[in-house]
């Protein structure tokens, strides 16, 4: 008791603890070789794939030999995506071109979806030999409205005096003709490209204001026809009936029912004002305002 005591008052304020039993020596390995790894692993993190590509080549040739030569790649056969998309792009996709699909034609079917297919953008730089170039739309130039409220020439910029052309677009992909109808928003001048062989068909909005009317007012000719075969009748009774004293009153009574046939009855009072016929309701103007913004 008094010598555990007197060992613990003989410590030393700084003075390390007793080491036990050294560890073994296997041990000592396998921890040193975790720990390299471990710094190894964050090291080969840290650098991007050309870098980790470089060293792995580096080390095989330093622990087995060779030539950094061998590795060498001469870049006739290496293609990247936008090659492969080129490669395999369809301006229009089939059934048919869809029942095989490897990688490559994937890769280019995800992109064609990715395209806006309204408008197309047009290449008219050999007009003059009827040879004309389309492609759709990809987002940048939907949100800056290229091709629909700018010209879609590929080579101008004009923003007045547009209008729609539908074109056959005949071409030939993959050793197979094909068309396709679609549309162009041009500038007058592009216009004149566009026709300079032969006119195409334009699209114009149209009128419903002018048909509305027309459709509105075709049954009030109509009514008035009516009217004027019930007055007709109407008179005819009365010079009839003008004989005997007693049928005058019902003579009167027909009078009144055909001259209230004539105007709005008195339930059409309680529905409120009547609508007049060139007033257009807020569903149709709202289909004037979009067919005026995608045509």
């Amino acid at each position: 008791m008094f010598r555990i005591q007197d060992d613990a008052l003989l410590i030393k304020p700084f003075q390390k603890a007793k080491q036990g039993s050294v560890v073994h020596r296997q041990f000592a390995a396998e921890e040193c070789d975790r720990e390299e790894a471990r710094k190894r692993r964050f090291h080969l993190i840290s650098m991007d794939a050309y870098e980790r590509h470089k060293k792995f080549v580096h080390d095989y040739i330093l622990y087995y030999g060779g030539k950094i030569e061998d590795f060498r790649r001469s870049g006739a056969n290496d293609k990247t995506d936008l090659d492969v998309i080129r490669e395999n792009h369809r301006f229009l996709w089939n059934e048919e071109d869809e029942a095989e699909m490897n990688w490559e034609k994937k890769l280019a079917k995800k992109y064609y979806d990715k395209l806006f297919k309204e408008y197309c953008i047009a290449d008219l730089s050999r007009y003059k030999e009827n040879k004309f170039g389309f492609r759709w739309r990809h987002e940048k130039e939907v949100i800056s409205g290229k091709g629909q409220f700018s010209c879609g020439n590929k080579h101008c910029d004009e923003n007045e005096g547009l209008k729609s052309w539908e074109v056959n677009f005949g071409y030939v992909e993959h050793g197979e003709k094909r068309n396709a109808l679609v549309k162009l928003r041009l500038c007058p001048e592009c216009s004149h490209k566009l026709n300079f062989h032969h006119r195409r068909k334009e699209v114009k909005t149209c009128k419903k204001r002018g048909a509305a009317a027309q459709n509105s007012k075709e049954p009030k000719k109509k009514k008035k026809k009516l009217s004027r075969s019930a007055k007709k009748k109407s008179k005819k009774k009365t010079h009839k009936d003008q004989v005997s004293s007693d049928d005058s009153d019902s003579s009167d009574k027909d009078s009144d029912n055909s001259s209230a046939e004539d105007g709005p009855s008195k339930a059409d009072f309680g529905k409120g004002p009547l609508r007049e016929a060139d007033e257009k309701s807020r569903g149709e103007e709202f289909e004037e305002y979009f067919q005026d913004l995608f045509l």
